[in-house]
């Protein structure tokens, strides 16, 4: 009897998972113009592509969620038809979306255990059998909440683990994860990007779908890059660089836009004392100043998004005054501070920044409606001016879309922030506030806003940006302020903003109170 030969097993054994030649076309256009893509098992591999590249498109055909036109998936080698949802699951491919899949009001057990078969004891669900089937999973996984503890008492970091777990309960041999860290902190990424790992060694495959270059390098074995619905590359980890990868999604290099790094004392625009409001803001206190971007760093609940809004008006504060161009400024509404000059790019542009079923002149003119109003005595919109600005705003920002009439949710990610900034560049604020400016952007469209940035601060505009993307504060900003614990507690200037300095000042702080 002749000994088996592993290796040689092992090369002919079929990948997992391939989709090969998949074409798809919405309404006349090709979102899938022939794509293909090789996972093997046991792989973290790396899906990237600027925005409208295909990459959703392809998730959807195999999680059975639309069906191609053309092409074909084989798992194990075998041709198969992903006709729906439970087709996909039962031929082991799980998927976790950026809007993760979880009911607020019920438990970790329940949210788990969602869509899958429950034990029953005398016709009735066994949560007590099923709990001790779950748990050593969930542990595995690194969730260390109760399994009885309502998830809408958790963290996204949490719900990101609930997902996982419920994957794995449905023996996923493939689970897709899209965007995983964009809402999460620094020091929640590395636990995933260990659990991911772990995963990755027990023979799970992970395709790993994100804009954010430095976790493709780290995580993946191999990457497959889309252009425009196109199948472009695929680069294998020996020949896997930054500069290959920035390269192939965008079909060129990509401008490097960091700026020279200077802090010149200018006239202050903001003037901010002693600003608080417990338990999440703390005496805080900075300057900001005419044509200057000043970043706000720290971790996710270090009281950024709570500052901006105490700013902004959203929220009332505790104590503190501030000064906008040396006048008294503590506005009550965020309308007050729309008309005392300033302007607010929210974290979340889907949920707090668009309409998205209405269009993108819609949109751009939210802010704007006196502008395209024909006589303030009779408020009638001038559909001919809002079309020549709306078309004007369009194309100083290389908004791609078919027509300004077309419904802001079906752009991309990348343009719908543009048509947010665009839509305080009619009005032109003394301050604008970027809350996570580029968050699930692709690298051209992170360019082009970073771009819009520095024109602005150019001409004299005061900006704030808000950002847990490690690398941008230092690309794109004069000065950066850290928060810890809802106070500031190191500023950063010139050439001493790093990514290094950032991440230390973030976790530095050791919680002390400080007069």
């Amino acid at each position: 009897m002749l000994a088996s030969n592993p290796e040689k097993e092992a090369s002919v054994t079929p990948p997992f998972l391939v989709a090969r030649d998949v074409r798809k076309t919405y309404g006349g256009v090709q979102a899938l113009r022939g794509v293909s893509l090789t996972l093997r098992a046991g792989e973290i591999h790396g899906l990237v592509g600027a925005n409208g590249a295909g990459k959703s498109t392809l998730i959807k055909v195999l999680a059975g969620l639309t069906h191609a036109d053309a092409g074909e998936v084989l798992i194990d080698g075998n041709p198969v038809a992903v006709a729906s949802p439970a087709v996909a699951t039962d031929l082991g491919m799980n998927f976790i979306h950026q809007e993760l899949a979880f009911i607020p009001g019920m438990t970790v057990l329940e949210n788990i255990m969602l869509g899958l078969p429950k034990k029953t004891r005398f016709g009735i669900v066994d949560w007590t059998a099923i709990a001790r089937d779950v748990e050593p999973v969930a542990r595995r996984v690194g969730i260390v909440a109760p399994l009885n503890a309502k998830v809408k008492d958790l963290s996204t970091a949490e719900n990101w683990l609930i997902n996982i777990c419920r994957a794995l309960m449905r023996k996923a041999r493939l689970i897709v994860m899209d965007e995983p860290t964009a809402s999460l902190s620094a020091a929640e990424s590395e636990k995933l990007f260990k659990i991911i790992e772990d995963l990755r060694d027990t023979g799970v495959s992970i395709l790993y779908v994100s804009h954010r270059l430095d976790e493709i390098l780290r995580l993946c074995a191999a990457v497959t890059v889309f252009r425009d619905g196109n199948f472009v590359t695929v680069i294998d980890r020996p020949n896997l660089t930054r500069a290959a990868l920035v390269e192939a999604i965008v079909g060129g290099v990509v401008e490097n836009l960091s700026h020279e790094k200077h802090h010149v004392r200018k006239e202050a625009m903001l003037s901010v004392s002693g600003l608080s409001r417990l338990p999440k803001v703390k005496d805080v206190s900075f300057e900001l100043h005419r044509g200057e971007v000043l970043g706000i760093g720290g971790l996710v609940g270090a009281g950024r998004t709570e500052l901006i809004r105490l700013i902004y008006g959203a929220d009332r504060a505790d104590a503190g005054q501030m000064t906008l161009d040396g006048q008294a400024f503590l506005p009550k509404t965020p309308a007050q501070a729309v008309k005392a000059g300033l302007g607010l790019v929210p974290e979340e542009r889907r949920a707090d920044g668009l309409l998205l079923t209405k269009s993108v002149a819609f949109n751009l003119q939210l802010s704007n409606l006196t502008n395209i109003i024909r006589n303030p005595a009779l408020p009638l919109i001038d559909y001919r001016r809002r079309a020549d600005l709306s078309s004007q705003t369009a194309r100083d920002l290389s908004i791609k879309a078919q027509s300004i009439e077309t419904p802001v949710g079906l752009l991309s990610g990348g343009n719908q922030q543009k048509v947010v900034i665009g839509r305080w560049l009619l009005r032109l604020p003394k301050i604008l506030i970027l809350g996570e400016p580029t968050r699930g952007v692709d690298i051209g469209a992170r360019a082009d806003i970073h771009r819009l940035i520095r024109e602005l601060a150019a001409r004299g505009m005061a900006v704030i940006v808000v950002s847990s993307e490690p690398d941008e504060l230092p690309d794109l900003c004069d000065r950066v302020l850290v928060m810890a614990e809802g106070r500031i507690v190191r500023e950063l200037t010139g050439a001493g903003i790093t990514r290094n300095a950032l991440v230390e000042a973030s976790y530095a702080f050791d919680g002390t109170e400080r007069n």
